[in-house]
C-alpha cells in the first residue's frame, strides 16, 4: 500500500498509463455505462422485458448515479411518454417536432426540462425503484455521484482522470439523448413500417450497445431483443444471455415470430390471429418478396428515363403513406401511373394495411376480408403477389 502511495503524484494520479491505455480505460468506463442504460434503464424499467437479479440490478443503478447522475424513475417517465406520445408535439424528444439540430445538441436540456415535469413522472414513472437507497441518496443527491467520481478518475490517473470524467459526463447526453433520439428518428433504414419515425443506424453498435436498432426497438418495444435481421448484432443482447447463463437475468418477452405451416392451405381464424401477430413481419415481408421483386422486373424491362423515374420511388413504395410530404406523394403516383404491374403491388399492400386498421370490426368480417385478399391477390397474374398469397395461407399459431 506504501509503494502504491508512494506512486502518486498531483498532476497523474497513482497511475500513468501511455495514451492508448488512458483511451482503453475510457471506453471501458463508457461501455459499462452503456450497458447499465440499455440493459437496466431500458429493457428492465421502462419496458420489463427481462427480470434482473437483485445484486446486478442495483449495480446498474449504483454506476448510473457515479457517471451520469440519472434518477431511474425520471429517465423511466421520459421514456414511456416518448413511446405513448411518439412524433407528437407532447414527445419529450422528436426530431420530427423540434428538429434534428435541437434534440442532436440539445438533447440532455429536452431531458432536463421533461424531468422537471411533475405530470410526467407521476403518469409515466410507476414501478421503479422507491427504496431507502433510491429516496434518501439516489434521488436526492445526484450530483454526489457524479462528484465522487470526479475525485476518483482524478486520484486514479489526475488530470487525464479529469478529462476521462469530462468524457464520461458528456457519453450519455451526446450518444443516448443525442444520437439515438435524434438520428435515429431521422436517418437510417425501416425493418418495419411503424406509425413513427423511427430508424436503425446499425454502424453505431459497439457503440451504443443495441440501442442502434431503434426502429426494431420501436416496432417490438417490448422485446428484450433488439436485433431481427440475421445479419444485426445486439450487443446489449449479448450481455442479457450472459447474465442469463449466470441464472442472474430472466428474459421474460422477445419479438413474435411468424410460425408458416407449408401444407397449410386453409385460412382459418388460426390464420388470422397468427397474420394479426405478425403483422409487422407480414408488411416487412411483402416489401421483400413482392414490392421489390416486382420493381426488379420493371427496372429490367424499362430504358433509362423509366428506371430513373423507378429507383426515384424505391423507397416510397414501403414508406407509410403518413410520413410522406406533398412532393413524396407525387414522385409515388406518377411512377405508380406508368406502371401497371407496380400499381397493383401498391394497391394490394394498402389494402392489407387496411385489414389492420379494421381491427375494431368482428372477427369474421376480419376472416372474410383476409381470405377476399388472398383469393384476388391469386388471380392477380403478378407472380410475387401470387406466391406471397399461397404463403399467407401458411401462417399460423399452432407452432409457436
Amino acid at each position: 500500500m506504501f509503494e502504491l502511495l508512494s506512486d502518486f503524484s498531483w498532476y497523474a494520479g497513482l497511475f500513468h498509463l501511455p495514451w492508448w491505455g488512458y483511451l482503453l480505460v475510457g471506453l471501458g468506463l463508457t461501455h459499462v455505462t452503456i450497458v447499465s442504460v440499455t440493459v437496466f434503464l431500458h429493457r428492465h424499467q421502462a419496458h420489463r422485458a427481462l427480470d434482473l437479479h437483485p445484486l446486478v440490478s442495483h449495480f446498474f443503478r449504483f454506476w448510473l448515479w457515479l457517471t451520469t447522475g440519472m434518477v431511474t424513475r425520471e429517465w423511466v417517465a421520459i421514456h414511456r411518454k416518448h413511446h405513448a406520445k411518439c412524433e407528437t408535439p407532447d414527445d419529450p424528444h422528436s426530431p420530427q417536432t423540434r428538429g434534428i439540430r435541437t434534440v442532436l445538441w440539445q438533447g440532455a436540456e429536452l431531458y432536463q426540462a421533461e424531468a422537471a415535469n411533475g405530470q410526467t413522472l407521476e403518469q409515466y414513472g410507476h414501478h421503479t425503484p422507491d427504496d431507502w437507497l433510491e429516496r434518501n441518496l439516489y434521488t436526492r443527491y445526484p450530483i454526489l455521484g457524479v462528484s465522487i467520481m470526479l475525485v476518483t478518475d482524478y486520484l486514479l490517473f489526475g488530470f487525464a482522470g479529469v478529462a476521462l470524467w469530462a468524457v464520461q459526463m458528456i457519453w450519455i447526453p451526446f450518444w443516448a439523448a443525442g444520437v439515438i433520439n435524434g438520428i435515429g428518428h431521422w436517418w437510417g433504414y425501416r425493418n418495419y413500417e411503424t406509425g413513427d419515425a423511427s430508424r436503425n443506424i446499425a454502424w453505431l453498435g459497439v457503440l451504443i450497445g443495441g440501442e442502434e436498432l431503434h426502429n426494431n426497438h420501436h416496432a417490438f418495444a417490448s422485446s428484450a431483443k433488439f436485433s431481427t435481421r440475421w445479419w444485426e448484432f445486439d450487443l446489449g443482447w449479448g450481455y442479457i444471455r450472459l447474465l442469463q447463463a449466470l441464472g442472474l437475468a430472466r428474459v421474460k418477452k422477445l419479438a413474435p415470430q411468424p410460425c408458416i405451416l407449408p401444407s397449410k392451405e386453409r385460412i382459418d381464424m388460426d390464420t388470422l390471429r397468427a397474420v394479426f401477430a405478425s403483422r409487422l413481419h407480414v408488411m416487412s415481408s411483402y416489401a421483400r418478396e413482392v414490392l421489390l421483386p416486382v420493381l426488379r422486373e420493371e427496372l429490367r424491362c424499362r430504358d433509362g428515363a423509366c428506371r430513373s423515374s423507378l429507383r426515384k420511388a424505391r423507397r416510397l413504395l414501403v414508406r407509410n403513406p403518413q410520413m410522406m410530404d406533398d412532393r413524396s406523394r407525387g414522385m409515388l403516383e406518377a411512377a405508380l401511373d406508368r406502371f401497371a404491374a407496380l400499381r397493383t403491388a401498391y394497391q394490394f399492400r394498402e389494402r392489407l394495411q387496411a385489414i389492420w386498421d379494421r381491427s375494431a370490426t368482428s372477427h369474421d368480417k376480419l376472416l372474410q376480408a383476409l381470405q377476399e385478399w388472398c383469393q384476388q391477390a391469386e388471380a392477380t397474374g403478378v407472380e410475387a403477389l401470387e406466391a406471397f398469397a399461397r404463403r399467407l395461407r401458411g401462417y399460423s399459431l399452432q407452432g409457436a
